[in-house]
């Protein structure tokens, strides 16, 4: 199995346990079983490449309307909460200042998450902790439709908080290994 393969399959599986399993994201099971989701590797750990990769990505998605959404996958490099956090935060803006605000948004994961104001050992972080550092493309017409059907979508947030907590860190950590 190639490196390439082997964070893709982790990833993946990190889907199906945690997100899919434990029901973090009631909309992820549809796009996973139709095979609509872009998993794009970037190995280079530098800033100014990653948000090369992130425009690519929006681009991508433009011209591809079969793909429902793009995990950007960083196997090297922003290993370090902060530093992740300010990427984030800069392919935040990208989305405005390339001209995808309203079309596009950003959901973060990564190994480390931690919520403001939690504490690094509160189980609550493990509904956005994943084996990688992501940053997951979302399309907003496709978030905006899936939430017109869903009762109390603003109930999904603190219902996976109160989830993870019952679960534990213990459960958690061993479903993301």
């Amino acid at each position: 199995m190639s490196e390439i393969s082997a964070v893709i399959g982790l990833t993946q599986r990190w889907i199906e346990k945690v997100i899919i399993g434990l029901n973090f994201c009631p909309f992820a099971k549809r796009e996973f079983e139709r095979r609509s989701i872009r998993y794009q590797i970037h190995s280079k750990p530098d800033v100014e490449s990653a948000l090369s990769a992130f425009l690519d990505e929006l681009s991508y998605l433009d011209e591809h309307e079969n793909v429902a959404t793009t995990l950007l996958i960083f196997e090297q490099g922003f290993i370090d909460f902060e530093e992740y956090l300010q990427l984030a935060g800069m392919a935040s803006a990208l989305i405005e200042q390339s001209g995808y605000g309203g079309l596009y948004q950003l959901a973060t994961f990564h190994p480390h998450y931690c919520f403001d104001g939690e504490q690094a050992s509160d189980p609550a972080n493990y509904t956005n902790r994943a084996p990688f550092p992501i940053l997951h493309i979302l399309r907003e017409a496709s978030i905006e439709r899936v939430l017109r059907s869903y009762p109390s979508p603003e109930s999904i947030p603190t219902n996976n908080i109160a989830k993870a907590r019952a679960i534990g860190v213990a459960e958690l950590r061993e479903l993301l290994l």
